[in-house]
């Protein structure tokens, strides 16, 4: 059953989305395709970037939203997935080039500069561990690239991105970030914790 704390995170998330979208409309460029292109971007990550914090708290999350930790990371991940997949595909439809799906290795910072495309490819070799699990011995080692995908959809969002150059939208998905090396440290420490139990 859902709880108050439950019902406070959902809030705090359905406004963290809805800030986000009252501050973009104050970002230029202006259009209509080009505000929901960068809408999907900004939305995909804030989704993906919530289901790699909830990781460290598979018990905290169960007795805070009434339903097993996975269901609520799915919800989220997939919801990430679809967005920041539509980010691309209308890029793609917009410019009339699948260039914006080929990763740049001309130089080191054109390979940052346009890091979403290696990182939408990790993003579904994350996905695609996960629904292979049974099958794939290290998933949780490749599902990890989920991280990798974090950083470079940041970096490429600070390099190229006009919307983190509004100052309140940069400090709110720099906070997102800190709060994902956060979720991963504090993971990677319950790990050990667990394997050194097993041990002893």
């Amino acid at each position: 059953m859902l709880t108050i704390k439950g019902i406070f995170f959902l809030t705090l998330i359905a406004l963290f989305f809805i800030v986000v979208l009252a501050l973009q409309l104050f970002s230029p460029p202006a259009g209509t395709v080009n505000f929901f292109i960068r809408l999907f971007a900004l939305w995909g990550y804030a989704c993906l970037a919530i289901a790699a914090m909830m990781t460290p708290f598979l018990k905290e999350i169960y007795k805070a939203f009434g339903r097993p930790f996975l269901k609520m990371h799915h919800i989220f991940a997939f919801s990430g997935l679809a967005l920041i997949t539509t980010h691309p595909i209308s890029l793609a439809i917009l410019t009339k080039t699948a260039t914006v799906f080929i990763p740049v290795f001309s130089s080191w910072y054109d390979f940052w500069l346009y890091a979403g495309r290696p990182a939408l490819i990790l993003l579904y070799i994350a996905i695609i561990a996960v629904l292979f699990r049974k099958k794939l011995k290290p998933w949780r080692t490749i599902h990890a690239f989920m991280y990798l995908t974090l950083l470079f959809g940041f970096v490429h969002a600070l390099l190229i991105g006009t919307d983190l150059k509004n100052s309140a939208i940069l400090i709110l998905y720099s906070i997102l970030f800190a709060g994902v090396i956060a979720s991963f440290v504090i993971k990677r420490i319950q790990l050990y914790k667990s394997l050194k139990k097993k041990h002893k």
